[in-house]
């Protein structure tokens, strides 16, 4: 049993701010129930990288199964009133509602905050977007990246004098999330002193800056790429192999120390060395430092793998692939990683669960109404 068995999730976000929230709650135990549709399928589903390199396969994409562990999945056409009624029948099912629509959408289709407290008072609704649903940029659409660039994330990272940079990934995608699972927990625990719902509001801008607001105080007019005021050496260093490896010295004693084990400077050393060799041997000295490490280094990594956070999942499409488990540990309610589903395999299943007959599931289905 999970620390969340019972708790139950309709999930109408897509791509990667909400999922990622929805796959916390799913892989903790909780029943999250993924609205989709094959007529607009969800962006993640379209994301590569794909098993066996299939993009036309909607249920192939590893993106869309790492984001999406643990749930299920039903086909509903949120734009045919007969859909939107079926969505009516989930949320009266649900104990929380997720979306990360554009600003407006869940009104215009009959699911906004005081729709669903008529359908079920005292659901919780949680909702994430780039601004946020209030305040004078409540109406901004974009995506993970125009967080990075809002947040100032854009303009500080980089090498010094260089223009600004755009991280690698929507980093808001990533952080928001996390944001919103606690937010989405603090909800269910007002809920539960005093009956009342709760619409949660996450903007992935605030959640960017949250997690960089101390160094907008220290940043220096030019950018300081991999050094820091603090430590030095500070930064990523090349091995023998063709590997990096990063150094961080805070104190004259780790100086001693690296300089006793290099025998000069990072820049002009490293290269002399096996990256595992280095690692070991600074580490066995009390000094910071890690490997560099790349995807594939870090799904074979020894020590995740005997931690556990990396488990075997077997998929229908993909097959046997590690997926990425909770990063912290419950002693008594352990969570559990299953595989992402695929697209409208629990239609008869959750349908029949709100109340729909067989019949009444045929039907919606052949006239569009699901799907």
């Amino acid at each position: 049993m999970g620390a969340l068995d019972g708790l139950k999730v309709a999930d109408f976000s897509w791509v990667g701010a909400g999922p990622r929230a929805t796959k916390d709650l799913a892989d903790n135990g909780a029943t999250v129930v993924k609205v989709e549709s094959s007529r607009r399928l969800d962006l993640g589903r379209r994301s590569p990288p794909f098993a066996g390199g299939d993009r036309r396969n909607h249920d192939a994409s590893v993106f869309f199964a790492q984001t999406n562990t643990s749930k299920k999945s039903v086909t509903i056409n949120l734009s045919d009133p007969r859909g939107q009624e079926v969505a009516r029948k989930l949320v009266a099912w649900a104990d929380v509602v997720v979306e990360n629509f554009g600003p407006g959408y869940m009104d215009r289709i009959g699911l906004g905050w005081d729709d669903l407290q008529r359908v079920r008072p005292g659901v919780i609704l949680a909702s994430v977007s780039v601004a946020g649903r209030t305040g004078p940029m409540a109406g901004f659409r974009g995506y993970g990246n125009s967080a990075a660039a809002w947040s100032g994330h854009c303009d500080m990272t980089g090498w010094p004098d260089s223009d600004p940079h755009m991280p690698p990934l929507a980093y808001g995608d990533v952080v928001a999330p996390m944001m919103l699972t606690v937010a989405i927990l603090s909800a269910l625990e007002h809920r539960d002193r005093t009956g009342q719902g709760v619409h949660v509001d996450v903007s992935q801008i605030e959640a960017m800056v949250q997690v960089a607001g101390d160094l907008f105080a220290e940043m220096p007019d030019e950018k300081p790429a991999n050094s820091d005021p603090e430590m030095d050496p500070h930064g990523v260093f090349s091995c023998k192999d063709d590997r990096w490896i990063a150094i961080a010295c805070e104190t004259d004693a780790n100086r001693a120390a690296l300089d006793a084990v290099l025998d000069g400077s990072p820049e002009e050393r490293t290269p002399a060395w096996e990256a595992d060799e280095l690692e070991a041997a600074l580490v066995a000295k009390g000094i910071p430092a890690a490997l560099v490490l790349d995807g594939k280094g870090l799904s074979e990594h020894p020590a995740l793998n005997a931690a556990g956070h990396f488990v075997p999942v077997d998929h229908p499409v993909i097959g046997v692939a590690k997926m990425p488990a909770p990063p912290y540990a419950f002693a008594d309610t352990p969570s559990h990683v299953g595989p992402s589903p695929c697209l409208g395999a629990d239609n008869d299943a959750v349908f029949a669960e709100i109340g729909l007959s067989e019949d009444e599931i045929a039907d919606l289905i052949a006239e569009g109404a699901l799907a």
